[in-house]
């Protein structure tokens, strides 16, 4: 029995993707783009290039991979079905594991559709042999999962049964966050700071791995300052043809930018639910697209906060009255002792010979139950001389940055986020946010969320109410206007430091 079948891939991203005999193939691209539907075909094109054993069958076993239930019946299921209706290739087993067997001709090919939602799936995935594994929605999945798929695949059919002609993981997804592991591997970004060499290590692209990314659906039309005004139609868009003319235009609206970025134009990042705590931040004002250089001449703050989740966020005022926030230490579940050494590790690396000012949260100056020793207490025994910020009131600490985020210096932006700043960065595109209420109408909490986001940005709010931009607030002065500088400091290209002794800071050696 003949097999006839058309499919075309269109956008040179999708042939690509498809043409690639890599172990590990992954495809990032925008909603509506085709990802999904050539996961689904290449699960099928390489089922029927698997040799004859010898009984002349071409028998090949795939796990199709969802992080739940509803998600994978509702999207992935629904993909795969609408290519591979029941009417034409066979029933599909609705009772869990989901399972399309594909019998035509000399095809065998049994598709297996798991959610990892219940254990009893994931011990399932561990005793599987396969040959292929497509992941839906990668952004969703754990590297884990990813490194447990690797060591199913190639397993069907057996070496007695002639071998697997091909083996391998597929991936799609929409854009993540940018320490996702997906970004760190296809090198999008650089690997984190703050894990650990041996997670750094199971995050380095072995050779036989491709990531593959789908231009943007719509191109940004930007002002003069790099704000986004609206959006034109992208020609190099993968799959129009297969979609309304007007669809991306239709489903940005009413979205915010964080959303447009993720799913329309293929942009690193995160969407989060509730209203942002500063929304005068624009990530193409605020955010530097080169490292940010600092100035030896001007003091550098760093402002604290304590807890189990500690965070430091370090900045420099320059004379202009511009800020440079240049680097961030975010931890989590680990005490104030040990969160100094890194501290202090950063400070030796980086910021030696630099005139140090460190602001905490005022809290951190009562002793914990577990411990005689106050956080500044022990700060200062490892050499840090921080001291409480002037006010621990949320209002006046987000006032205190949203006033930099409004400024301008010489028209330009008078806040500028450094690219190692990835958490802050987040935080300021929504993570940081006040809770929707469970009420009727548009109504938050008074008090921003607590979550990963919020103990980096308390950091910067200690920092700015350390370093005086909380002052006119708290005396109840009128806001300055912005600053206009005669010579402008150059933060990309920085200047010969000068020899400077070294800081009381430390009171041993670092």
């Amino acid at each position: 029995m003949s097999i006839n079948f058309q499919y075309k891939p269109e956008g040179i991203t999708l042939k690509n993707f498809m043409k690639s005999n890599d172990f590990f193939r992954g495809m990032r691209g925008p909603v509506g783009s085709g990802k999904s539907v050539a996961c689904c075909i290449e699960v099928f094109r390489r089922a029927l290039l698997q040799a004859k054993n010898k009984n002349g069958i071409r028998k090949t076993r795939w796990a199709v991979i969802r992080n739940t239930n509803p998600q994978l019946k509702t999207t992935t299921i629904k993909t795969w079905l609408d290519w591979f209706p029941e009417d034409v290739w066979g029933d599909f087993a609705w009772s869990v594991p989901y399972t399309h067997k594909i019998h035509r001709g000399d095809l065998e090919i049994e598709v297996l559709f798991l959610a990892l939602d219940r254990p009893e799936d994931v011990k399932k995935l561990l005793s599987l042999e396969l040959t292929g594994v497509w992941i839906n929605e990668a952004r969703e999945i754990p590297k884990s999962i990813i490194d447990a798929c690797t060591m199913r695949v190639g397993r069907f059919p057996s070496m007695r049964d002639g071998g697997a002609t091909w083996y391998g993981v597929i991936a799609d997804t929409n854009a993540p966050e940018e320490d996702h592991w997906w970004p760190i591997m296809a090198a999008d970004v650089p690997v984190p700071d703050h894990i650990s060499r041996d997670e750094a290590l199971m995050l380095i692209k072995p050779d036989n791995w491709s990531f593959f990314s789908q231009p943007p659906a719509l191109n940004e039309k930007k002002d003069k300052d790099g704000s986004t005004t609206a959006y034109d139609p992208n020609e190099l868009a993968e799959n129009k043809s297969n979609l309304t003319p007007k669809y991306y235009s239709n489903i940005i609206r009413g979205k915010t930018k964080g959303w447009i970025d993720v799913y329309v134009l293929n942009k690193l990042g995160s969407i989060e639910e509730g209203k942002p705590v500063y929304p005068n931040f624009k990530q193409e004002l605020h955010c530097a697209t080169e490292i940010l250089l600092p100035n030896i001449t001007q003091p550098l703050y760093i402002g604290i906060d304590f807890g189990l989740t500690p965070a430091a966020v370090f900045g420099q005022r320059l004379v202009t009255g511009r800020w440079l926030l240049l680097d961030e230490l975010v931890c989590f579940d680990m005490g104030v002792v040990r969160f100094s050494e890194l501290l202090r590790g950063i400070i030796s690396k980086s910021y030696r010979n630099f005139d140090i000012q460190i602001y905490g949260d005022p809290a951190g100056d009562f002793r914990s139950q577990t411990d005689e020793r106050t956080p500044f207490q022990i700060m200062r025994n490892n050499g840090l001389k921080a001291i409480p910020a002037p006010s621990n009131d949320p209002a006046l600490r987000v006032e205190a940055v949203d006033v930099t985020l409004q400024r301008l210096i010489d028209g330009k932006a008078g806040f500028l986020l450094d690219k190692k700043c990835v958490n802050l960065k987040k935080g300021f595109n929504g993570g940081y946010h006040f809770r929707r209420l469970q009420t009727s109408g548009n109504r938050y909490d008074e008090k921003p969320f607590k979550n990963r986001y919020s103990h980096v940005h308390d950091a910067l709010q200690y920092l700015m109410m350390g370093a005086g931009e909380g002052r006119t607030i708290l005396s109840g002065k009128s806001r300055s206007q912005p600053m206009i500088a005669k010579k402008e400091w150059d933060v990309f290209a920085g200047q010969k430091k000068k020899t400077r002794k070294v800081w009381d800071l430390f009171k041993r050696n670092i």
